[in-house]
């Protein structure tokens, strides 16, 4: 049973930083329009129902002629599926302009297009009404209909007046594309429009349009707005965490073990990353904006604390204070794995921010991330392993009770992951069409909020008390043993005093025949309770040098 125990509280460290990968969703965007650069711009994001879409545009008089005109043309798309709007580049997007039909059968949604018509350059920037009223949606008609019956299709109307630079409406809660493209057009004496030929005419154009779509949370969207709000309450989460801390390290200064500062930093950390996206995800939902140095600075100080945690649960599971009184040479493996990590996580979480995930650099970061996690897993296991015989084989009730503890917390943590996992890869990956986008922030939330629970359970298990030397490390405690009765009644009095029995017996060879019997009996109760495994082989390859040599002298002077 011990080795099952300890290969799922292993198992849970690695599940629990697995999660779906999202990008940031922004609500308004400026780029930049040319005859000789790009002439369309794509736009995606969900929207609540009745939000408004803006389009506005920014030049000066050397933007373009002021003779030239401009046929500014759009395109919204709404869709049932999450993985239609979002999972295609924008040079496949700009293909669906125009459309009226699904992209497979089973799927629907609505669309709706306009022109505005500009006369010359200077009323291009001007603030206008494009619109007296918000143009009319349809509903997408399945690709085998005849154009006949598309054409049959209900017409929805909008109700509202457009306000200054609207130009349409959502008609649903859903995932939207749109997308504008600008044509040019010459104004002729008779002031009719019409098309512009590039090959005879030299008139170049370049200015700004910025694009805004505002709705029920101002700019948050609705896959946002609940993971706006948990990272505000994890935020006062932690800072009840931190307080609560504090208050005991104060109190108990003076008897705080070295795990406990360990535990005080990665506190700090999770309380200084929440704040920090929860003030990001603010800023987005009062400008509609990201300020990149600020998301990229979130990514790095995420990566910092995940790496903190990882080091932080193999130090825990190594017995560090508790039942090693140092790490020796371990350390610099901990270092290595910490930096590793931290190194490419910070990588992909930068490039994942940035819109270029998908590339070769973000590939290796994210297979280079399954690898390390696969070998924190596997130390977890064996650290775990190595720490609970060891604390089985001393008897020591008090601290074995402590790590049955953390196990079964990690347990059951490993048994919701599971669960989370087979949801998740249900609505999110076996799926054809996405529906379920509303549910997406709750792949991002999960596992932050699975990490809150178990360092929680970390700070109550390790807290500081008036009886913090109960768990620290002690030669005289941890390598002496009484009987198995005394050992029940009070295991860490009878500890501290055996040593003092043995050494203070009158008759030497009594003392020399209870020592070996008292051996005897030890090897005999390992036999019995230790189940033997491949681990036995392996552990003591993880086994602190300096740690070994002080054990080894101090049962040669027992013996002396």
């Amino acid at each position: 049973m011990p080795d099952v125990n300890v290969l799922l509280s292993g198992l849970v460290i690695f599940l629990s930083f697995l999660s779906l990968l999202s990008g940031v969703e922004v609500s308004r965007w400026t780029i930049e329009l040319s005859q000789t650069g790009e002439t369309s711009g794509v736009f995606r994001k969900t929207l609540y129902h009745n939000s408004t879409i803006y389009i506005k545009f920014f030049g000066d008089g050397k933007s373009c002629n002021p003779e030239q005109g401009f046929n500014i043309s759009w395109y919204l798309r709404s869709s049932l599926c999450y993985n239609e709007v979002f999972n295609i580049a924008d040079n496949q997007a700009l293909l669906k302009f125009g459309t009226d039909t699904v992209v497979k059968t089973g799927w629907n949604g609505f669309y709706s297009q306009g022109y505005i018509l500009i006369k010359n350059c200077s009323e291009l920037f001007k603030p206008r009404k494009f619109y007296k009223a918000f143009l009319p949606y349809y509903p997408l008609s399945p690709v085998d209909n005849s154009k006949e019956e598309r054409n049959q299709t209900e017409v929805y109307r909008m109700s509202g007046i457009p306000e200054e630079q609207a130009v349409a409406v959502a008609w649903s809660d859903s995932p939207y594309l749109f997308i504008v493209r600008v044509d040019t057009l010459h104004a002729k004496k008779d002031d009719r429009m019409a098309s512009t030929d590039k090959g005879k005419l030299d008139l170049k154009w370049s200015f700004n349009m910025t694009v805004a779509m505002k709705g029920l949370h101002d700019y948050t969207s609705p896959t946002e707005w609940p993971l706006m709000m948990f990272f505000m309450v994890m935020c006062i989460v932690y800072v009840l965490f931190a307080v609560l801390w504090l208050f005991w390290s104060v109190c108990y200064w003076s008897d705080l073990l070295r795990i406990q500062f360990w535990i005080g930093a990665v506190i700090l950390l999770g309380m200084l990353e929440k704040a920090v996206f929860y003030s990001e995800f603010q800023n987005r939902h009062y400008n509609g904006e990201f300020v990149q140095g600020a998301v990229v600075f979130a990514e790095l100080l995420s990566a910092v604390k995940r790496s903190l945690a990882r080091i932080l649960v193999i130090i825990v599971s190594l017995g560090y204070g508790i039942v090693k009184p140092r790490l020796g040479t371990t350390v610099h493996r901990l270092v290595a794995v910490g930096l590793l990590y931290l190194l490419f996580s910070s990588v992909e979480g930068v490039l994942r921010v940035t819109e270029n995930f998908y590339g070769t650099v973000a590939l290796i970061a994210n297979l280079a991330l399954s690898l390390i996690d696969s070998c924190v897993m596997w130390w977890i296991f064996m650290s775990l392993s190595q720490t609970i015989k060891l604390l089985k084989l001393r008897r020591n009730v008090v601290k074995l009770t402590l790590y049955q503890h953390f196990t079964n917390t990690l347990i059951f943590s490993v048994l919701a992951s599971l669960i989370f996992i087979i949801w998740t890869t249900k609505e999110f990956k076996l799926m054809d069409c996405h529906s379920g986008w509303r549910d997406l922030w709750v792949d991002d939330a999960f596992w932050r909020l699975l990490f809150s629970t178990i360092l929680l359970v970390i700070m109550v298990l390790f807290r500081p008390s008036a009886n913090n030397q109960r768990f620290s490390y002690s030669p005289l405690i941890d390598e002496d043993d009484e009987d198995d009765d005394s050992d029940a009644k009070e295991p860490m009095l009878n500890e501290a005093f055996e040593g003092m029995k043995i050494r203070g017996g009158k008759n030497e060879a009594n003392g020399n025949l209870k020592m070996a019997f008292k051996e005897d009996e030890d090897l005999k109760w390992v036999e019995e309770n230790i189940p033997t495994s491949m681990a036995d082989v392996a552990l003591p390859v993880i086994l602190d040098e300096e740690e070994e040599l002080i054990k080894t002298q101090l049962e040669r002077s027992k013996m002396d």
